[in-house]
């Protein structure tokens, strides 16, 4: 059965929680908000939080920074995952990709089409890794959030969730670069 082995100890990592947004600010950032409360309230670390436009640029530049960073293990983001032609997060997540989760977003939708139905088809939710940092990139809603900490992220991010997350794999995933 899946789940928490309590035998297991936890291991916080650090993570930076991205917004993308043409018109928030820190002080009406609900979505960013929800995603640093959830992951301080499970004892993982807000490593740092952005907010940048839905500008490719802008965002590559951001993900790059704390992919660079060895203080950031994981980022997450929220928002500019739609159809809309402002909406690029997918494409400059894709850009720094050296491998894909695609996992992530077939799950995603799952979880999602439960509490929205067939409105879940909007989103392009995506994850990936890039130099041994982990990158889920969320749509922009409170509820989106919520379904993908809840639903994936604080399981996979928990050291102690069995059968296997994350967490457990880091240490390997620039294994490559070690020849």
């Amino acid at each position: 059965m899946p789940g928490i082995d309590e035998s297991r100890e936890f291991i916080p990592v650090r993570i930076a929680v991205l917004t993308v947004s043409d018109t928030r600010g820190l002080e009406d950032d609900k979505s960013g908000d929800t995603l640093a409360a959830r992951l301080t309230e499970a004892g993982h670390i807000l490593a740092d939080r952005a907010i940048v436009k839905d500008d490719m640029a802008a965002i590559t530049s951001q993900l790059q920074k704390w992919i660079a960073d060895k203080d950031v293990d994981v980022v997450i983001s929220t928002g500019g995952t739609g159809l809309t032609g402002r909406d690029v997060t997918p494409e400059a997540f894709h850009s720094v990709y050296e491998k894909e989760i695609e996992g992530f977003a077939a799950l995603f939708h799952q979880i999602s089409y439960e509490k929205i139905g067939t409105s879940t088809i909007q989103s392009r939710a995506t994850a990936g890794v890039s130099h041994g940092t982990y990158l889920f990139a969320l749509p922009g809603s409170t509820g989106a959030c919520k379904d993908g900490w809840d639903g994936i992220l604080k399981y996979q991010l928990d050291y102690r969730y069995r059968p296997c997350n994350f967490v457990e794999i880091m240490p390997r995933l620039e294994e490559h670069r070690r020849k």
